[in-house]
């Protein structure tokens, strides 16, 4: 898979996942009941967990799905590091998350079972796309371009002889 599709993927699952926590935020402020099928959304969003220091955690998922989408959208290798670590940081609150659902609340929120998969897949795509080596600038590759096309030997297509 090459970068550029790499990228797309992992800004595509990125604005899936800063939809649900959007869609749970604004839910979270406007104290709107949440679209369920599981029946534990409610519980799920109304309990003591659902926020941290006053904010909720839907905002802080949409903050850190945003910076995914940062990530994804800059070919850089501190942005490549930092989209890493961000999907690694999600998926990590993610499990505290899921296992306070499972083992103190007894319901779950298909929501934040959705975002949940989504992190699974966003981790191995971050961890692919930081240690790829970043693509060749454009400058640097008509450089190189530019070079073959003024040797002789490598226009002919005869390898360079070796000094």
């Amino acid at each position: 898979m090459t970068d550029r599709r790499l990228r797309g993927v992992v800004l595509l699952l990125s604005l899936a996942g800063a939809g649900i926590a959007a869609y749970l935020t604004v839910a979270h402020f406007t104290h709107l009941q949440v679209a369920c099928a599981t029946g534990g959304c409610e519980t799920v969003q109304t309990s003591r967990y659902a926020e941290v220091a006053g904010v909720p955690v839907a905002a802080i998922g949409l903050t850190g799905y945003l910076a995914l989408a940062w990530t994804a959208s800059s070919g850089g290798g501190l942005a490549r590091a930092a989209g890493f670590a961000a999907a690694t940081t999600g998926f990590a609150v993610a499990m505290v998350l899921l296992y306070v659902q499972t083992a103190v609340l007894h319901a779950f929120c298909q929501w934040c079972l959705a975002s949940d998969a989504i992190l699974v897949v966003l981790v191995p795509l971050t961890l692919l796309r930081a240690w790829r080596e970043a693509p060749p600038a454009e400058g640097s590759l008509r450089r190189a371009r530019h070079r073959s096309a003024r040797d002789p030997a490598r226009r002919a297509g005869r390898p360079r002889p070796r000094r």
